[in-house]
C-alpha cells in the first residue's frame, strides 16, 4: 500500500506541476478561458469577468504549489485537503462542460496540449481516484527532507511562480505553444490539405402526407417520398479543421488578406479591443511604427473595435497607418499583448513584441 500511495502523490505532484507551469507560461491565455465559464450562458459568473486574471495567476501558481508540496510530504493535511477540494471542483466543471457542450477546451494545459471535454473529465476522474488514495494512505506519506530545508523550499518556489509569472505579463509567454509562433506561416496555416477529411452530414427529413408523419434519414439525397417536407441537417462528423482558421485583413467590407499576407515586410499593430487596451502601450507603438515606416516598412493595424473607436485611437495618438478588421478570438490567440507588434515577410511571422518591448523592433533599411 505504501508504495502505491508513494506513486500516486508522485504522479499527482508532477501532473500539478506541469500543467501549473504551462499555464502560468500563458496567464493571459488562461483568463480567456476562464472568462468563457464565467460567462452567462455558462456559469454565469460575469462578477468575476473583471478579475480573471487574478484568478487565474493564484490557481496555476496555488497548483504549482500543490504539486511541489505533494512531492514534499509538506503541510500534509492542507495540501491533500487542498489538492482534493480543487480536482473536486474541476471535475463538477469538465463534467459541466462535458456533458452542456459549454466550453470545448477546458484549458487544463494551455494551448500545449488540447482536450475535449470529455477528455479533461476522465482525466480528473483518474486525479480524483489517485488523490482518495493519497487521502486514505496519508499516513504512509513522511517529508522527504528535514522541516526548514522544505519550507525554503516551498518559499523559493512560490517566489520562482511569482517571477516567472510577472516576467511574462510584462512581455510574452516564454514558450509559443499557438498557430502563430515565430516562424509560422499564416497562409500555410489556413491552407487544407487535399487529402483533408471531409464534413459528414446526416439529414432527416421529416415529410408529412395525409395528416401522418414519416421521418426518412440520408446522407443528402433527396428521399423518393411525396409531401410537404422540413429537414434538419447534423453534423455526425467534423471534417479536417486547419490551425488558422479565422484570421483575416478586412477593410471598409474589403478582404485584404491575401494581398497583405504577400508584403516583404509588413508591420501589424494588435489590439484586439481598443478599449481594454493599456492606454499607455500606444506611445511605444507610434515611437516604433514611425520608425519602422521611415525605413520604408508598411504598417498596418488590426483591431475587432469599431472603425469609429479605431479612428479616435488614431488621431488621439496621431499614428501614421491604417487599422484593419480581424476576429477578436484570432487576435486574442496570436498574440497575448494588447497592444502589441509582430513583423510579417510574406506571411511568416518573424517578430512578436509585447507593447513593453516595442523599442526593441529589429529593422532592417528597405530605403
Amino acid at each position: 500500500m505504501k508504495q502505491i500511495v508513494n506513486l500516486s502523490r508522485i504522479l499527482v505532484g508532477v501532473l500539478f506541476i506541469i500543467s501549473g507551469l504551462i499555464k502560468l507560461n500563458d496567464p493571459v491565455g488562461f483568463s480567456f478561458k476562464l472568462k468563457d465559464y464565467f460567462a452567462p450562458e455558462v456559469l454565469n459568473l460575469e462578477l468575476f469577468i473583471p478579475f480573471a486574471l487574478l484568478i487565474a495567476i493564484f490557481v496555476v501558481i496555488f497548483e504549482v504549489m500543490l504539486g511541489a508540496m505533494l512531492l514534499l510530504g509538506y503541510g500534509k493535511r492542507f495540501t491533500i485537503w487542498s489538492s482534493l477540494l480543487m480536482i473536486i471542483f474541476f471535475t463538477f466543471l469538465t463534467f459541466y462542460s462535458a456533458y452542456y457542450n459549454k466550453v470545448t477546451d477546458c484549458g487544463c494545459f494551455g494551448d500545449a496540449i488540447k482536450l475535449t471535454p470529455w477528455e479533461s473529465f476522465s482525466k480528473d476522474i483518474v486525479l480524483l481516484v489517485l488523490l482518495l488514495i493519497i487521502y486514505f494512505g496519508r499516513n504512509f506519506i513522511q517529508p522527504i527532507f528535514t522541516s526548514n530545508l522544505q519550507k525554503i523550499i516551498v518559499y523559493l518556489t512560490f517566489i520562482a511562480c511569482m517571477v516567472f509569472g510577472y516576467y511574462v505579463l510584462q512581455h510574452l509567454p516564454v514558450v509559443d505553444f499557438r498557430p502563430y509562433k515565430i516562424g509560422a506561416n499564416i497562409s500555410e496555416g489556413m491552407s487544407y490539405p487535399s487529402n483533408a477529411a471531409q464534413p459528414i452530414f446526416e439529414y432527416r427529413w421529416t415529410f408529412t402526407h395525409n395528416g401522418a408523419e414519416k421521418v426518412i434519414v440520408t446522407n443528402g439525397n433527396f428521399p423518393k417520398d411525396e409531401g410537404e417536407y422540413t429537414v434538419e441537417t447534423i453534423m455526425i462528423q467534423e471534417g479536417y479543421e486547419p490551425p488558422i482558421h479565422d484570421f483575416t485583413m478586412e477593410r471598409d467590407g474589403e478582404d485584404f488578406t491575401a494581398d497583405l499576407l504577400e508584403e516583404d515586410n509588413l508591420i501589424v499593430v494588435i489590439s484586439y479591443s481598443i478599449s481594454n487596451s493599456e492606454a499607455e502601450g500606444f506611445v511605444n507603438i507610434k515611437e516604433a511604427t514611425d520608425k519602422a515606416i521611415k525605413n520604408g516598412y508598411k504598417v498596418i493595424g488590426l483591431s475587432a473595435s469599431s472603425p469609429e473607436v479605431t479612428e479616435a485611437l488614431t488621431k488621439k495618438y496621431q499614428l501614421n497607418f491604417d487599422f484593419y478588421f480581424c476576429d477578436e478570438t484570432a487576435l486574442k490567440t496570436i498574440i497575448r499583448s494588447n497592444p502589441s507588434l509582430i513583423e510579417l515577410q510574406k506571411g511568416t511571422i518573424v517578430q512578436k513584441l509585447h507593447w513593453n518591448d516595442a523599442s526593441k523592433l529589429q529593422l532592417s533599411n528597405n530605403k
